[in-house]
């Protein structure tokens, strides 16, 4: 199916399962001017987003350099102070960029919540946990200190707040959290808290030098569990902190190829090892944008191979075969078409899979979910009607 610009081919008028739809991983376009009407007056001084437009010069220097394919316009570069926002964002993956069809209509629905509800009619998409797009990059840059780490997390979940407003019964903001320092993330949750926001989401990398298991965390993983604030994992390609691969791949292949899934299992590994799905039962996590066919591979390696080795190691803080935890605790996003469904569901149970659309971004804009039943070999049309909303209401909490 060929990417088009217009919206996600996900009309409710041929949905085959007459479903509701729950869209675990639906995202905003942060409008430039929200960070200086909602951060720190003092911290935006301090660390202004710029953006840097192509010019003619510009765009002559990179046919002299590239050829005459090079000469057309290339998006802005975002900086936050004088750093780029993006990890390694450059002239030909931009030129790449620029030539590829884009999503202008669906980014500009994404600005605002009344564009976001017109773009959910469209696709019989009744409710959404809506994610950031640019402040994650913004909030883990490695050159930010905490306090305007701090104040990004902050201004953009007061901007969420207000983009939610349009309707809170559909637009389910998602908190963002500095990792920063992690003696103020209990009262960043207080205040996610307060917003009437039952989820969270953070990045799976080190942040800090500090991997999800670092002792420090302990506090907010109380807090989140007592609670009963569910966190969600979001990783992805060109963060400036040191995301898998980064140190041996340039390019934007090897970078992507690696991100998602990879940090997603050693986010897992982190929390299984450190203790903190043993110490906290009811804790909920959800892997997104990762597929779900590392789970079965990863599961049957850790209980078969790393698990029994020298369990001695292990005893206390493992006390049962690391896919029990899975099981008991997590979620994960499919991407439609994948393979291993079967063993995915056999692994972990059917009611362990959620459904994104990642709208809008120009990735995902060929998901086709008027038969997603087809889509999901390996799925059952139950478990497709639970995935397509049950299960996310179960992890989510609504």
């Amino acid at each position: 199916m060929n990417k088009q610009d217009s919206n996600v081919n996900t009309h409710h008028d041929s949905n085959t399962l007459g479903q509701r739809i729950f869209d675990s991983d639906r995202h905003v376009m942060e409008p430039l001017e929200i960070w200086q009407q909602y951060v720190d007056a003092d911290v935006y001084r301090r660390f202004p987003i710029n953006m840097v437009l192509d010019t003619p010069q510009a765009a002559a220097k990179r046919v002299e350099q590239y050829g005459q394919h090079a000469g057309i316009a290339i998006p802005p570069t975002f900086l936050i102070g004088d750093e780029p926002i993006l990890f390694r964002w450059d002239v030909q993956l931009q030129l790449a960029s620029a030539n590829k069809k884009g999503s202008s209509i669906q980014r500009k629905q994404a600005m605002t919540g009344a564009g976001q509800l017109a773009s959910m009619a469209v696709d019989n998409i009744t409710q959404a946990s809506i994610f950031s797009t640019f402040a994650g990059f913004i909030v883990n840059h490695k050159s930010l200190d905490a306090e305007a780490s701090l104040a990004y997390a902050q201004g953009y979940n007061r901007w969420l707040y207000d983009y939610c407003q349009a309707d809170r019964s559909k637009l389910l903001g998602v908190g963002l959290i500095s990792r920063h320092d992690p003696q103020n993330m209990v009262s960043q949750l207080d205040t996610i808290i307060n917003y009437g926001w039952r989820a969270i989401t953070i990045r799976p990398e080190m942040i800090k030098q500090r991997t999800l298991a670092h002792p420090d965390y302990e506090p907010f993983w109380r807090a989140c569990a007592d609670n009963n604030i569910a966190i969600a994992f979001h990783g992805g390609t060109h963060l400036q902190a040191p995301t898998v691969g980064y140190d041996r791949f340039t390019s934007r292949f090897g970078l992507h190829a690696c991100s998602h899934p990879m940090e997603a299992q050693m986010a897992f590994v982190s929390l299984l090892e450190s203790g903190v799905f043993e110490r906290h039962p009811s804790l909920k996590f959800a892997f997104l944008e990762a597929g779900a066919s590392w789970v079965p591979h990863w599961l049957w390696r850790l209980d078969n191979i790393c698990y029994p080795e020298f369990s001695q190691l292990t005893a206390e803080h493992i006390k049962m075969l690391p896919s029990e935890y899975f099981k008991r605790q997590c979620w994960v996003a499919i991407e439609v078409e994948e393979p291993c469904l079967a063993e995915t569901v056999k692994m972990i149970g059917a009611d362990k899979l959620l459904f994104g659309t990642d709208f809008p971004h120009p990735d995902h804009l060929d998901i086709d979910i008027s038969d997603i039943k087809s889509s999901c070999q390996g799925l059952n049309e139950q478990q497709v009607i639970d995935m397509l909303e049950q299960n996310a209401k179960d992890f989510f909490g609504y």
